[in-house]
């Protein structure tokens, strides 16, 4: 009797417990989510409300004067063309390197392992410079003005591979050993055996070279001429640029400067780049956190 009274105590706790931890964490989301509904209802608000009475959830005076600046002249959707496609080949790129060289390295049997490792290491602490780096791709490379020079440069990522490594040795070895007992070679167990065993740090490693060419603009900045070939980030940041432009010149004329969407533009163009990482994101979410997990256990 004592026994089963304490049970029953200790399951009521357990879902006090419970409750408890769920309004907690119900309560941090929503203050998540505040910011993110904040900016998107500053962004259909006036430019003068939003200087006088600041960033709101609903606005006061309806407008679409921000998108409209944003989409006016069609150009965000040959930026948005770009950008897809960088990601999209980019990442596909990246992760083929990727996996063709953690793969090896994470095998007892390579030889010169530990100095093709420190190698590679080596690139994250030292790097080649801006100018030398510049006179390469767009000199010996001749990658200047070319969508690749927003594909190659940033193709390959050290510290990624490393997590794909520690991934590949998280996977137990007699996997590939039955596999050699049966015929099979590096690459049909790459792709055959491993490969489909390791979808949750495949598709977390892809989700980091995904947001790393969705905001690609530096390398936009430094070799492309062509506003053809602009990616979305470029395109919005010279779009901020020009608003900012324009109202400091109105604050030398009689030009009214609540006529022109400085603040709602920078809002606006937020919600038009992180709409489709933020819809892809719940996809490959459930991935996300075994995929860090299992590559973090070895070195």
């Amino acid at each position: 009797m004592k026994a089963s009274r304490k049970k029953i105590k200790t399951g009521k706790d357990t879902i006090l417990m419970n409750i408890i931890l769920v309004i907690i964490i119900g309560g941090f989301c929503v203050l998540c989510l505040v910011p993110f509904i904040m900016m998107i209802g500053s962004s259909f608000e006036t430019e003068y409300n939003l200087s006088h009475y600041g960033y709101t959830f609903w606005p006061k005076e309806f407008t679409l004067d921000a998108y409209n600046l944003i989409l006016k002249d069609g150009q965000i959707v040959q930026a948005y063309k770009v950008t897809v496609f960088i990601t999209i080949v980019g990442t596909i790129l990246s992760m083929l390197m990727t996996m063709m060289i953690a793969y090896p390295l994470s095998l007892g049997k390579l030889k010169g392992k530990t100095f093709f490792t420190f190698f590679i290491y080596f690139t994250m602490l030292f790097g080649g410079g801006l100018v030398p780096t510049y006179l390469l791709i767009s000199k010996y490379l001749d990658m200047r003005n070319t969508i690749w020079v927003l594909i190659v440069p940033v193709m390959f990522n050290a510290w990624n591979m490393f997590l794909m490594r520690n991934f590949f040795k998280g996977i137990p070895g007699e996997l590939a050993e039955s596999a050699y007992v049966d015929g099979a070679n590096d690459m049909q167990i790459l792709f055959k055996i491993i490969l489909p065993v390791s979808v949750p740090g495949i598709a977390t490693i892809s989700l980091f070279y995904a947001l790393s060419y969705w905001n690609q603009w530096y390398n936009a900045m430094l070799y492309i001429d062509d506003s053809t070939l602009y990616p979305l980030q470029y395109y919005i940041m010279n779009i901020l640029r020009y608003a900012d432009a324009f109202k400091l010149m109105a604050m030398y004329t009689s030009v009214s400067t609540a006529d022109l969407p400085a603040t709602s533009i920078k809002m606006a163009t937020t919600v038009v780049t992180i709409g489709p990482i933020v819809f892809v994101y719940p996809f490959v979410q459930k991935y996300f956190t075994s995929g860090l997990t299992v590559g973090a256990i070895k070195g």
